[in-house]
């Protein structure tokens, strides 16, 4: 087994994005509401230092997509004193771990007038929007509108961004020979095979196969030209089975 780097996250560059950052993790108890899209973002967010609640203010909810930053999130707060009761994420038996799956659990938090901030990331190359803004990818997008449907008011910050990898020779030669017949990618990330392309934009993916552990993630590996893609359910024991049952069918 290999592992190769796709995704390379370090702090936002926009001085305007990180003066929006710092101030929302400041006012981040005024909102009813705070999704953090990924445990980096949790990780971002709070690394700079984000004060505990104050006393008999808000009892401010935390929505994860997913549970890696279900976890995350409840080690954060659980320093700030405040318990993983607060946290709202997809049950452990959905189908899968994003907005869409969220949104059940979470709808009936919101009233006209509640404000909402979405902690993402940025796409480094990729035009900043306004730090305010609610430009986000197409699941925040997704429960964006959901949210503004409901009345809510939805504001965005950006904690971290993502830069595609610089990779060695070795690394190189590594992927171009696994883009050879009999070799199963493993994919997590729409973006991340987007990086594959960009820093391999010359290798034929035709021969190789993906697994993948969401529709749209299958959709990016497709473009990019994979001829064999399998979906499965993010769970690690699905993933493991998704493995076998490709293995014995080789």
């Amino acid at each position: 087994m290999t592992v190769l780097p796709l995704i390379e996250i370090g702090e936002p560059t926009d001085p305007q994005a990180l003066a929006w950052l710092d101030r929302q993790r400041r006012a981040c108890w005024q909102a009813d509401a705070v999704m953090l899209v990924s445990a980096a973002a949790v990780h971002h967010f709070f690394a700079a230092g984000v004060d505990s609640p104050p006393a008999g203010g808000r009892r401010t909810r935390f929505w994860a997509p997913g549970p890696g930053t279900a976890r995350a999130l409840a080690n954060a707060l659980h320093s700030l004193g405040v318990g993983e009761d607060r946290i709202d994420s997809p049950p452990p038996d959905a189908s899968q771990f994003d907005s869409e799956h969220l949104w059940p659990v979470i709808a009936s938090q919101l009233k006209p007038g509640a404000r909402v901030l979405i902690v993402r990331g940025h796409s480094a190359g990729v035009e900043n929007a306004p730090p305010e803004s609610v430009v986000a990818g197409t699941g925040r997008d997704w429960l964006i509108r959901r949210c503004e449907a409901a009345g809510a008011q939805v504001q965005t910050c950006v904690a971290y961004e993502r830069r595609a990898p610089m990779w060695s020779m070795a690394e190189h030669a590594s992927a171009q020979a696994a883009a050879a017949p009999g070799n199963l990618w493993l994919f997590s990330s729409s973006e991340a095979v987007n990086h594959l392309k960009q820093v391999m934009s010359s290798t034929d993916w035709t021969q190789a196969a993906a697994l993948v552990t969401h529709p749209r993630i299958a959709e990016a590996a497709r473009a990019v030209g994979f001829g064999n893609v399998t979906e499965s359910r993010p769970a690690l024991a699905d993933v493991l089975r998704s493995l076998e049952l490709l293995k014995r069918h080789e």
